[in-house]
């Protein structure tokens, strides 16, 4: 395997050991014994990088499922931090208590997990954001909103840093402050950057323009030899020496609360379902957390008020992935069959053909 991307990324029928999968059912990234060490090592040396010491006390609320991404990084914190643990990123009050009991000063979770956090403390806990005396908010997974780190900044009156995850093993390998334009690696050959259309790999300075950011895994024993294409683009002003943080996703995945989500995984379900002319996938974030709604036109009249049907689709959905997808019928009826689209009204998603994406 030489390049490849998450929608191309081999079946873990012959992968050996501890196999990261996530709950779609996909990528299967093999992750050994000698594997794990050099992910725990560069992670650690990331922590390092954007200010974690050992008098700091973490707690990471990222995912906990299949691909681990959420207790290697805790693993790693701790071999860098005082103490680490990892809670999950569901339920607010619970990530309180935790932070409390911990005495946490290092808090790691998404842009919106963090957003959504001070929100609710605000809002709903009446609780003040300065009394977690937090020293270090690391943020991982998502493509931030505007003012997100200097609100952060502001309320936690905290050292605020981005956090690069390998999308593939959710090791992180470079680290960036809001005031930097560009990411810096842990170590020289992790990251780079091609053209959407074209499998090789550019060198910097870089010219004006659209780019994804590939990684090459050279730390891991079979796949260090690939150039993976992660799905996260930049939009290149001209004259970088090195890589933007990721701003735009591009390909057959979408990006949803920290989740990837796969679009042809979608259209095959709905497929299978009777009487569907054509479904839009639309993505927001009006408030602190991403949102997913599928939009479905029926071919009759029959099926708009059939409660059965709207819930087959929305079993079809929960089945195929764990984020949360609302289903809207509507009401209009349209007997053309179309191929399904996704509108992203976060302006993330640059579309699913690279060779076409602007």
């Amino acid at each position: 395997m030489s390049w490849t991307t998450r929608g191309a990324f081999p079946p873990g029928r012959a992968a050996e050991g501890l196999v990261l999968l996530s709950p779609e059912g996909g990528p299967a990234v093999p992750l050994g014994a000698a594997d794990r060490a050099s992910a725990l090592e560069l992670a650690s040396a990331t922590l390092a990088a954007a200010g974690l010491g050992d008098r700091d006390r973490a707690v990471v609320a990222l995912n906990n499922d299949g691909e681990l991404t959420g207790p290697l990084l805790a693993e790693a914190a701790a071999g860098v931090a005082q103490a680490a643990a990892c809670v999950g990123p569901r339920g607010r009050m619970r990530l309180h208590t935790a932070l409390e009991s911990l005495r946490a000063t290092t808090l790691i979770t998404t842009p919106t997990g963090a957003m959504d956090f001070l929100a609710r403390l605000h809002l709903e806990f009446l609780l003040d954001p300065l009394d977690l005396e937090l020293r270090h908010v690391l943020l991982v997974g998502e493509v931030p909103s505007p003012n997100t780190y200097r609100q952060l900044t502001t309320e936690f009156e905290a050292s605020v840093r981005e956090l690069y995850a390998d999308p593939y093993f959710g090791v992180p390998v470079a680290q960036r402050a809001p005031s930097d334009s560009v990411l810096t690696p842990v170590r020289e050959g992790l990251l780079g950057l091609a053209p959407l259309d074209k499998d090789v790999v550019l060198d910097a300075p870089y010219e004006e323009g659209l780019a994804e950011i590939v990684v090459t895994p050279g730390w891991h024993s079979t796949l260090g030899d690939a150039t993976l294409r992660t799905g996260q683009a930049v939009r290149l002003g001209g004259g970088e020496e090195g890589v933007p943080a990721p701003a735009h996703t591009v390909g057959d995945h979408v990006l949803v609360r920290g989740r990837w989500l796969s679009i042809p995984k979608v259209a095959s379900a709905l497929t299978r379902i009777d009487g569907v002319s054509h479904w839009d996938l639309r993505l927001s974030r009006e408030g602190t957390l991403d949102a997913a709604a599928l939009h479905v036109t029926f071919n009759r009249d029959t099926l708009v008020k059939n409660p059965m049907w709207k819930s087959r689709i929305a079993q079809a959905l929960y089945a195929l992935t764990p984020v949360s997808i609302e289903v809207v019928i509507e009401d209009r009826v349209s007997e053309e069959r179309r191929a399904g689209t996704v509108t992203d009204l976060r302006g993330h998603h640059l579309g699913q053909d690279r060779s076409q994406a602007s």
